[in-house]
């Protein structure tokens, strides 16, 4: 079974439902890419200011943005293999994938701007943040990107 451990950076963020549709999203991710192994990922919920912190000191953007992804391995989009992987708890041995921090505040607003809701932008903005830490990234306009957006799109069942 996978371990997805979910913080709260700070008090009376709302958002309750958060809990189970970030869980259900990284499940979907994991079973979407045929990962087997039990894997731990880390996820911190946060607002505009701990986010834009964050940004700022890993990234040198001074700005808010609605999710980060901290890879802990550095893996092949598709390919999964756990030789690859970095680090292992050393009691279950299960695979240390890396940490995501999504921003509720921004989660919400994009979810009312995009007319789909809190609850479908909290589980895209989790598969893109989880397939980041498996490998993905769109870092252009080019392959990779159209990679990544048809494994988000397959994922939520948008094709």
């Amino acid at each position: 079974m996978n371990t997805i451990e979910i913080r709260r950076e700070k008090k009376n963020l709302g958002h309750n439902s958060a809990y189970v549709l970030i869980k259900k999203a990284v499940n979907m991710v994991l079973k979407a890419e045929g990962i087997q192994e039990n894997c731990i990922v880390s996820v911190l919920l946060t607002d505009d200011e701990g986010i834009q912190e964050k940004n700022r000191e890993f990234r040198n953007v001074d700005s808010a943005t609605d999710v980060l992804s901290f890879p802990l391995n550095e893996l092949t989009p598709g390919e999964f293999r756990v030789e690859d992987c970095a680090e292992t708890d050393p009691e279950t041995e299960d695979i240390y994938l890396g940490d995501i921090m999504i921003n509720l505040k921004r989660c919400e607003e994009q979810g009312a701007e995009f007319g789909h809701g809190f609850d479908r932008e909290i589980m895209y903005l989790t598969v893109h943040s989880m397939l980041h830490l498996l490998g993905y990234d769109h870092v252009d306009e080019g392959e990779m990107k159209k990679q990544m957006r048809a494994r988000e799109k397959a994922i939520m069942g948008d094709d």
